[in-house]
């Protein structure tokens, strides 16, 4: 590794770690500082912009935020809280359920905002211990991005994997995601079943419910979306939106199936390529729910999931961008320097995608920088697949929004960022959910259904 690659590399670290430290729309545009060096300064050949990622998630984002400004997505939240309402004994493990299956469906976890005061309010209500629960919704939150047909992660990782010859199309992923991902929640849930001590044995607790302020702050309000009220046009636009994502699942399984020529059924009836359907349907959808359910654009690209996702589009323009203009000009010298780890330890590429997601804050980000790497390291599609949970690592520095929101929204005061930062409510859920949900995925695809999951390659 010569002098200038390591410099280069510094400068590739110090640009990530000061855009996180900023947050938002810092994370994209302090990356440009780091292209502008290492194009006009060191003389690096630029790479190529993520596009056919960006538009996607533009798309999914306005028919989100539509769905949002029409009242659909209250509507979702009512019915979920309903369920936590009348099983409240139950909420450690059916509110992770909960967030990871809004994520699943809307494709961000930053509806995360609406439910999380609800299951707070459940469990302090119920005399459990909040941290127990809502350490674990909020990382539930996050994991249902590699899980979702409309995510930016699950997108990018099907179109670069085709790209390399690994035809794998959205279903197979979440056959291999959705399982995983939700045994890993199931025993963070577990793990947090007891965790900490009884609110009625918790001294600090004790203290500050004895004084009448912080009673009435605690239990004096109570959080619900239950008195909104559902307008026949916000149910509407939820059918269309779940409408929308059977089409896309429908298409997709037209790319996974054969005729006699050898061609999948999707190019038989002439049908584009998966990135171009999935942006035609969210924007249709998206104009069905602004025509005929009342959904008001200013409304829309006003609300936290069309901000959050432009957010994401901008971070990921950047953070791509920086990294692949760093590692397409070194390849060859990354390729010598990895190729006896991953040769032997092909599965370890979980480590390096864990590492730079707690750089960057974006699994759509992690998968379209460092997948392309992986790939040219020779790593088989089926290991990646398997390890695709592992691109979530940013509880890790408890400085996510959905992270921060939870800690406010408890107001028991039990869950916490601690004092030496890393001592937070999030670590350990994370850390199980993360490791058994890789550990699964990997076996699915590479012992259990290894040969089906190995014919994907032309």
């Amino acid at each position: 590794m010569s002098f200038a690659m390591i410099v280069e590399l510094l400068i590739v670290l110090a640009a990530l770690y000061v855009g996180s430290r900023y947050g938002s729309l810092a994370l994209g545009a302090i990356s440009g500082i780091g292209l502008a060096i290492l194009v006009f300064g060191f003389g690096l050949q630029p790479g190529t912009p993520p596009t056919d990622v960006i538009y996607i998630i533009i798309a999914a984002v306005t028919c989100a935020g539509t769905l949002q400004a029409s009242g659909g997505m209250d509507w979702m939240i009512q019915i979920a809280e309903k369920m936590l309402r009348k099983h409240p004994e139950h909420i450690t493990f059916l509110g992770p359920l909960v967030t990871f299956f809004l994520t699943v469906l809307v494709g961000t976890g930053h509806v995360v905002y609406t439910i999380m005061p609800i299951i707070c309010d459940i469990a302090l209500k119920k005399n459990i211990r909040p941290e127990r629960p809502c350490g674990v919704a909020s990382v539930a939150s996050q994991v249902g991005i590699t899980c979702s047909p409309i995510a930016a992660a699950v997108v990018a990782f099907v179109t670069i994997s085709n790209a390399n010859g690994y035809m794998v199309s959205i279903p197979q992923v979440l056959m291999v995601t959705i399982p995983s991902c939700v045994i890993g929640l199931m025993c963070a849930s577990l793990a947090s079943y007891k965790r900490g001590k009884d609110l009625d044995k918790d001294p600090e607790f004790i203290k500050r419910k004895s004084d009448p302020e912080q009673y009435a702050y605690m239990y004096g309000n109570t959080a619900t979306t239950l008195d909104k009220q559902i307008t026949p046009q916000a149910k509407a636009s939820v059918f269309i939106f779940l409408g929308s994502l059977l089409i896309i699942v429908a298409f997709a399984f037209l790319q996974m199936f054969h005729v006699s020529d050898g061609r999948t059924v999707a190019q038989a009836v002439n049908l584009p390529k998966m990135n171009i359907c999935i942006q035609i349907i969210m924007l249709m959808a998206a104009a069905c729910n602004i025509m005929f359910c009342k959904a008001s654009p200013k409304k829309a690209v006003a609300g936290a999931v069309w901000q959050s996702g432009m957010v994401a589009v901008v971070a990921i323009y950047g953070i791509a961008w920086l990294a692949d203009t760093y590692f397409g000009n070194y390849m060859e010298e990354m390729k010598q320097m990895l190729s006896g780890i991953v040769t032997s330890y092909p599965w370890s590429i979980a480590f390096v995608f864990f590492l730079v997601s707690v750089l960057i804050n974006s699994q759509g980000a992690v998968v379209v920088a460092m997948l392309p790497l992986a790939y040219e390291l020779g790593i088989a599609g089926p290991v990646l697949l398997g390890v695709l949970p592992s691109v979530y690592g940013y509880f890790f520095i408890p400085n996510y929004p959905s992270d921060i929101a939870t800690v406010n929204f408890d107001r028991s005061g039990t869950t916490v960022i601690g004092k030496y930062l890393l001592n937070h409510s999030f670590m350990m859920p994370g850390l199980i959910s993360v490791i058994v949900a890789t550990v699964v995925g990997y076996l699915i695809t590479n012992v259990i259904f290894a040969g089906y999951f190995a014919g994907f390659v032309q």
